[in-house]
């Protein structure tokens, strides 16, 4: 029977609220993982994760910050510090992310605040995380951040996404530099993935349309589910994972794509 490494950790798992974020957080309980579910305004969605991560009987407790900002995330920590102790980080969980749904052709229709606003959550918010937990993380600790298959493909719900996701892998890289070999980095890059966010985004005609291209394309014919993403989260967090300052793609084959259909003219 496999041992559990990850029993009796402690994680801070950012925009835990929902998507990724809430299943990770239920992965991690279920593995006996102590958790922070932090959210900025899915608070009753945040309690509902809490109270499921509490039945299966670890310590398990909600906090509302906003990671864009500096003494927000210093306060996440410093709650954590003070509830379980001094050097008792063991992970976190990079999921906050936000954006907005901009075609990339419709330039005008971007600002200058909308950058700021998207790199600030997207990029700053984990750097400035990482930053706070890692002073009272030990040896074997591991930091993983969620990025987007869209940093590699240019294509996403707007160009300071795009952008913030590829700034994302960079410091991914850099921070797993900055704090070997005490603590773990690294990134995983889903392709679409299947929730509420997207739909609330794109609306429900083209959600479904999106979806259907993704799928039809993905080798696995399938879309992402945020369980799945979780698990590729967990094996990055777990302690006999040697990885470090890697950007991992899970999109079931859609980056890869299926071959076209032989005929008679592409065979010769």
């Amino acid at each position: 029977m496999p041992i559990n490494t990850l029993a009796g950790k402690h994680a801070i798992i950012t925009g835990a609220g929902t998507g990724v974020g809430a299943a990770t957080a239920l992965a991690l309980a279920a593995k006996g993982v102590h958790v922070l579910i932090n959210y900025r305004s899915s608070v009753e969605s945040a309690k509902e994760i809490g109270a499921q991560c509490r039945q299966m009987g670890v310590d398990a407790f909600e906090m509302q910050a906003d990671v864009s900002i500096e003494d927000a995330c210093s306060n996440l920590v410093n709650t954590a510090v003070q509830r379980w102790g001094k050097e008792s980080l063991d992970l976190l969980v990079n999921c906050a992310g936000i954006t907005q749904f901009v075609p990339l052709e419709q330039l005008d229709k971007l600002n200058v605040e909308d950058f700021l606003d998207i790199f600030q959550v997207n990029t700053l918010g984990p750097f400035l995380m990482a930053r706070a937990a890692s002073k009272h993380m030990q040896h074997g600790a591991a930091i993983v951040s969620v990025s987007s298959l869209s940093a590699q493909t240019g294509q996403g719900s707007s160009i300071p996404y795009v952008l913030s996701k590829a700034a994302l892998n960079a410091l991914t890289l850099s921070l797993a530099r900055a704090f070997a070999p005490r603590i773990r980095v690294n990134a995983v890059m889903p392709g679409m993935i299947e929730g509420r966010w997207l739909l609330d985004g794109l609306g429900p005609d083209l959600y479904q349309r999106v979806k259907q291209s993704f799928t039809e394309t993905s080798l696995l014919g399938k879309i992402c589910s945020p369980e799945e993403i979780a698990h590729s989260l967990l094996w990055l967090l777990d302690p006999s994972c040697i990885m470090t300052g890697q950007v991992v793609t899970v999109d079931a084959g859609f980056t890869l794509g299926k071959p076209p259909t032989p005929t008679a003219s592409n065979r010769q």
